[in-house]
């Protein structure tokens, strides 16, 4: 389903979101009772047997100063002891847990066995989505076409399509397989800017929501400095430079550790599809929450691909969409039953190569708000996706090879053109050269046998190539 590209050129996005989640300076801030932090401390504990305190610092993503608290808290109620110590400073101990910290570490887990970056409150997620929100960005045509760079997308295609992600709402993109509807929609993700934080984990009527996925929010280089910056030789209250072995000295982090600084997510869904993945899916094993994928899609773009494949009746999925498209939220529902609203922040492709008016009726199609088509390459297309493929893979271009595949292949009919065949017909021609120690280049046999391996045959078989190149 991919766009055939040319050369990455390195790029960056603009900020539309410059805000950052601070680290919070109090267990007030943190959204968090110390009973709860508690638990996850020993739950930490129970899972590595012995910790160093800077370790739990890290583990639970909180500032020093505040997750002491906690770990004296447990000290003074002997279910946490100082197994040795590395240095003057509690960062620098090491921590474990007492006969009867064990005892209530598993008391813990059987409620929640979630270990990781201390959850988010509910409340602090819903209000940063909506800070990141991409219902008020505004995209001009330079941005739209920086974001496209590298991609042949066609100009009145791109005249539909700018006003399609200003919107921020909907769009259903149709057209054969193979034509760059994914791809297409993984660019237009960057259009809302690169820079997005989405936490870890949500704490969600006392219960773990994950929220992080690494597949679809892909991140940047950890946000520390590689030095103490000047002016702040201190970290949480330590003086780091005076106690600190130089070993494990940190930076000071430019945002609450609980978020993880991604890209805009870009999520992906297919025929496996049901509205059962919908809702919130309870793991009985780990005893939390996995966010749905509408909700892991927030700030960013979620793609309902192959629509019409699914194993759920199409008009019941369908239906499933029209209240958090009109309303910008979503409900799910706790296994408890008690019905929460989240937010639905994502931009919605629906993308399928069935006819539309086969699967959606007028009412539904009304509300999504742009229909665009991604067509078949003409020649002149095809021919430039083919030259950036070529390039990509350092392959001399022959104006001959382009030829001989309208001839044999798309002008008799036996197979449409579509955007990712270049790029398939020359990765197959690659993997042929190098199997037989050739170097890759357009000849007419390593051609020949490239399309052959790659087109089902219909119809008479293609004729093979003139002795004298790839003419037609």
């Amino acid at each position: 389903m991919d766009l055939a590209t040319t050369i990455e050129r390195p790029r960056t996005a603009p900020a539309h979101s410059p805000a950052v989640p601070l680290p919070p300076d109090s267990l007030e801030e943190s959204g968090l009772s110390a009973e709860f932090l508690a638990g996850l401390v020993l739950k930490a504990l129970y899972v590595r047997g012995t910790a160093l305190g800077f370790d739990l610092f890290d583990t639970l993503a909180l500032p020093m100063s505040l997750l002491d608290d906690v770990i004296q808290g447990l000290q003074e109620r002997r279910l946490v002891e100082v197994h040795a110590t590395k240095g003057p400073r509690r960062g620098e101990w090491v921590f474990k847990l007492t006969s009867a910290g064990r005892t209530r570490a598993a008391e813990e887990m059987e409620v929640c066995r979630y270990v990781g970056p201390a959850p988010v409150p509910f409340e602090d997620f819903r209000r940063w989505v909506d800070i990141q929100t991409i219902e008020r960005t505004r995209i001009p045509e330079e941005e739209l076409r920086d974001a496209l760079e590298g991609v042949v997308v066609p100009d009145a295609m791109l005249e539909l399509l700018g006003p399609a992600i200003n919107s921020g709402r909907s769009l259903f993109l149709y057209g054969g397989a193979g034509n760059g509807k994914t791809l297409l929609a993984e660019r237009v993700a960057r259009v809302f800017g690169d820079r997005y934080f989405v936490p870890f984990s949500v704490l969600v009527d006392g219960n773990v929501m994950i929220v992080y996925d690494p597949v679809h929010h892909r991140a940047g280089d950890p946000d520390y400095q590689t030095e103490v910056p000047a002016g702040h030789p201190v970290r949480d209250g330590v003086d780091i430079e005076r106690s600190v072995p130089s070993e494990i000295i940190r930076s000071i982090p430019v945002h609450d550790r609980r978020y993880v600084e991604a890209q805009r997510p870009v999520v992906v869904t297919g025929g496996e599809l049901t509205l059962e993945q919908l809702d919130l899916q309870w793991d009985a094993t780990g005893r939390m929450y996995q966010a749905p994928p509408q909700l892991k899609a927030a700030g960013g773009v979620l793609v309902v691909d192959d629509l019409g494949r699914q194993r759920v009746p199409v008009r019941e999925l369908l239906n499933r969409w029209v209240v958090p498209l009109e309303q910008r939220r979503d409900h799910l529902t706790l296994r408890s039953g008690k019905k929460i609203v989240v937010p639905f922040d994502c931009f919605v492709i629906f993308s399928t190569n069935l006819e539309p008016r086969d699967l959606a009726d007028e009412a539904f199609l009304r509300r999504i708000h742009y229909k665009i088509e991604v067509p078949d390459p003409g020649r002149d297309e095809y021919e430039r996706i083919f030259r950036s493929c070529c390039e990509e893979r350092d392959i001399a271009f022959d104006e001959g090879a382009l030829d001989y595949l309208f001839s044999e292949f798309y002008e008799k009919g036996s197979v449409e053109p579509r955007r990712c065949h270049p790029r398939d017909v020359l990765d197959h021609l690659r993997d042929l050269a190098g199997y037989r120690g050739q170097p890759a280049s357009l000849t007419p046999q390593l051609l020949e046998d490239a399309c052959r391996s790659y087109f089902l045959p219909s119809g008479p078989r293609a004729a093979p190539i003139p002795d004298g190149g790839p003419k037609p």
